[in-house]
């Protein structure tokens, strides 16, 4: 047996990994993950190294591959932790391994620390006087005086207050250090990725079903806790009391925010009772801040990392709780490959160190309730809101076909305005949802119906209000036509609306408001999101326009009315999860209204107002949708009750990935009748209902079928689905199609990703 070895894990050498021989001796030891001692290079000097991966067999001359020293048991160290993890994700969710690695080591190897330098004195006494005296005679030396009398008071002093406070210039100091007069130290220094707070730490009594939830999870160490509290109970400040025990036990936490856009708030609300302790690792830190951070973690220099996905791959030695805040987040499953699941990989984490998981969210997915029903997971409730006086607030729903024959063709209903315009005079605040940015959704030709596309993707390009015209797929911008490119019509118009619109419609319907708009092109640069919402909360403006982003986990003491301007954009995506996530948006929406004392108000826009998920949102009933969707989900073949293999195909040549994509359609075919008549061969004389109780690991094939993006990047995208009650199936079946893909030559060009929604995998 052989090993694949990387040898610099901390520092994220990833590029490389190098073959090893496991001696006999060694092979019940030398498993994926394990660290070892190796032979390195012409010297073979001893170092030490990690196992990524076991094969049976190398390429290269076996005579020249050095064997493996020892393998250096000491229990599960943070890398073991995350090597298993990548082991794990490249098993289920389909990758390399080394692209797993990648993803659980989320720093660059570009990167080096930084280095601040020291001076101290090297000389004392009457050799110290002597060279004082010395300076003093020659006017020359005056920068060496002032380094020399500063050493003699202080102990020592940086190369940045030497210069720039002392003004000593760099050639003194180095002519200094020749002379022996000074020595020069070098500390590794840290980039820190938070700004100090200067508030006052807030000291919150929980209230009794809060005490409970926490009492009920610290007595049930290392399970998985799901905390399903309404909007405004108070599940943060469970959190901190659940950080804070932890923390007293010199255990290390790792809490998961579905937006970025949620750090400042979350980080803000953290540092006030933990202070530095408390770190964030997000995409908008730079390269170099990202690599602190991950240092700094593994050094123990923090207690606390907060962020989103990337954040639950943190070296914590000492990890003993895992929190996902909001764990119904689409945010938390990955669009690249390995496409995993942050929720599952926490479990798997948890598993491996003994750490407690805590789910929380007012609208928990499907899955985890299903499972906290069955008494996989722990359920912890809170039914009321955490301060004193402050209650759900009131929904309205309207029916947007009625504002029509009303006349009303604007995208705010009456009932809306009416609200708006009171809140103004109160002086209160308003948060517009719209889950669309951009100025409007699409252009298209009044004459012939063309709609202008992405000349790279099969999507239909977004007008910005600059008159550009962006592809929110790959990125790429074109100028608004003055004709039609098909019929040559100058009746061109752009239809549908954004985010950058609304903001213009309320500014015309409101004049006197101050507006803000919050989303992802208003908020491009580093510092944007916690600009804008700063700017918000201090009360410098009274209306707030976003996409999905605002309705997030936001605290807006001020906000007492909230608008979902069109509920049937996400009601209708082509995806079993649809009715879910609209329920979702729009309780989290209404969530943000009357949160501190002041009765709330929320409008929900709609076409549809009869279906479930609109009326149970506008109730906020979570079990009436709950009932309802579970019931769906069931009749469908949908998650919770199956796994589903998604197998996207993707290439430059449609007609080559047709026939590739059927290929593969092909394999899973012939793999369920070979099943099928393996299976018939041991049940023979059963029941035809005890067969079927048997027949859990029955595979479903839908496609191949074009993707919901069937043409993106300049690449053409097609995709079969594979549905089976079993998640194990699925798994040996990707096993297959993955050798498959390797050894065929006409999958040579075709890029072929595989995408697992598992269950029952604890």
């Amino acid at each position: 047996m052989y090993a694949d070895i990387v040898v610099d894990i901390s520092a994220g050498e990833l590029d490389r990994v190098f073959e090893y021989h496991i001696p006999d001796e060694l092979l019940d030891k030398a498993v994926v993950g394990a660290r070892v001692s190796i032979p390195f290079g012409k010297g073979n000097r001893m170092i030490e190294g990690y196992i990524i991966d076991l094969k049976s067999d190398v390429q290269f001359d076996k005579t020249r591959i050095k064997n493996i020293q020892t393998v250096l048991d000491d229990g599960i160290s943070a890398e073991r932790q995350l090597i298993t993890l990548a082991a794990n994700m490249k098993t289920v969710y389909g990758s390399t391994m080394l692209h797993a690695l990648k993803t659980v080591i989320p720093v660059s190897r570009q990167v080096r620390p930084l280095y601040r330098k020291y001076y101290k004195l090297h000389v004392s006494g009457d050799a110290l006087q002597a060279q004082i005296a010395h300076c003093r005679r020659d006017k020359r030396l005056a920068g060496r005086l002032r380094m020399l009398e500063y050493l003699s008071e202080n102990e020592q002093i940086s190369r940045e207050a030497a210069v720039q406070g002392l003004n000593v210039s760099t050639a003194a100091i180095k002519s200094m250090v020749t002379a022996k007069l000074i020595e020069e130290i070098q500390e590794k220094h840290y980039r820190r990725a938070v700004r100090p707070q200067t508030e006052a730490a807030l000291h919150v009594t929980l209230n009794e079903e809060q005490q409970s939830a926490v009492k009920d999870i610290l007595a049930a160490p290392g399970d998985v806790h799901l905390l399903h509290g309404i909007t405004g109970s108070g599940k943060t400040e469970v959190y901190i009391e659940l950080i804070d025990a932890m923390l007293q036990q010199q255990k290390q936490v790792i809490v998961l925010i579905p937006e970025i856009s949620l750090t400042m708030q979350t980080v803000s609300r953290f540092y006030r009772r933990f202070g530095d302790r408390i770190s964030v690792m997000n995409s908008r830190l730079s390269a170099g801040e990202r690599y602190d951070q991950f240092m700094r973690a593994k050094e123990g220099d923090v207690d606390v990392i907060v962020g989103p996905r990337s954040a639950l791959f943190m070296p914590f030695e000492r990890l003993g709780l895992i929190i996902i805040d909001e764990e119904h987040d689409g945010a938390y499953k990955s669009e690249s490959t390995p496409k995993y699941h942050a929720r599952d990989v926490a479990v798997w984490r948890s598993r491996l160190c003994g750490a407690t998981v805590v789910l929380g969210s007012a609208t928990p997915s499907v899955v985890s309730y299903k499972k906290a029903k069955d008494g996989i997971y722990h359920l912890h409730t809170l039914t009321q809101r955490a301060k004193e006086g402050s209650c759900l607030p009131h929904v309205t729903v309207v029916d947007l076909r009625q504002e029509f024959k009303l006349k009303n063709k604007k995208i705010f209903s009456q009932p809306l305005i009416t609200l708006m315009n009171e809140r103004l005079e109160k002086k209160e605040q308003t948060m517009l949802f719209l889950n669309r940015r951009g100025f409007a959704g699409f252009l298209s030709c009044r004459n012939c119906g063309y709609v202008v596309k992405c000349v790279h993707c099969d999507v239909s390009m977004t007008v910005h209000y600059d008159g550009r015209l962006k592809c929110h797929y790959c990125g790429y911008e074109q100028s608004m036509p003055k004709q039609c490119p098909s019929c040559g019509s100058p009746y061109i118009a752009a239809f549908g609306t954004g985010t950058q619109k609304v903001e213009n419609m309320v500014m015309e319907q409101f004049p006197q408001a101050r507006v803000l708009r919050l989303d992802r092109d208003a908020a491009s640069k580093k510092e944007g999101v916690d600009e804008i919402l700063s700017e918000f909360k201090s009360e410098k403006a009274d209306i707030l326009v976003g996409t999905q982003m605002i309705v997030k986990g936001h605290d807006f003491p001020k906000v007492t009315l909230v608008g979902a301007l069109a509920a049937d954009l996400s009601m209708f995506s082509g995806d079993y999860m649809a009715s879910e996530r609209t329920f979702d948006l729009l309780v989290q929406a209404a969530g943000r209204a009357g949160r501190a004392g002041l009765p709330g108000e929320v409008v929900i826009q709609t076409y549809n107002p009869e279906h479930y998920c609109i009326q149970a949102a506008a109730r906020q009933d979570y079990e009436a949708f709950y009932a309802q969707e579970i019931l769906y989900r069931q009749m469908m073949h949908y998650p919770p009750f199956y796994s589903i293999l998604a197998i996207l195909g993707e290439a430059a040549d449609e007609a080559k990935l047709e026939i590739a994509m059927k290929t593969l359609a092909e394999v899973i075919k012939q793999a369920e009748t070979q099943k099928n008549a393996m299976t018939q061969e041991h049940t023979t004389g059963i029941t035809d209902a005890d067969r079927h109780k048997k027949d859990v690991g029955k595979l479903e094939i839908i496609g191949p079928a074009n993707a919901f993006v069937a043409r993106g990047k300049d690449a053409y995208r097609k995709v079969i689905y594979v549905k089976c009650q079993k998640q194990r199936p699925l798994i040996l079946l990707k096993n297959q199609l993955e050798i498959i893909v390797q050894q065929r030559p006409d999958f040579k060009k075709i890029y072929i990703q595989y995408d697992m929604d598992p269950i029952n995998m604890y």
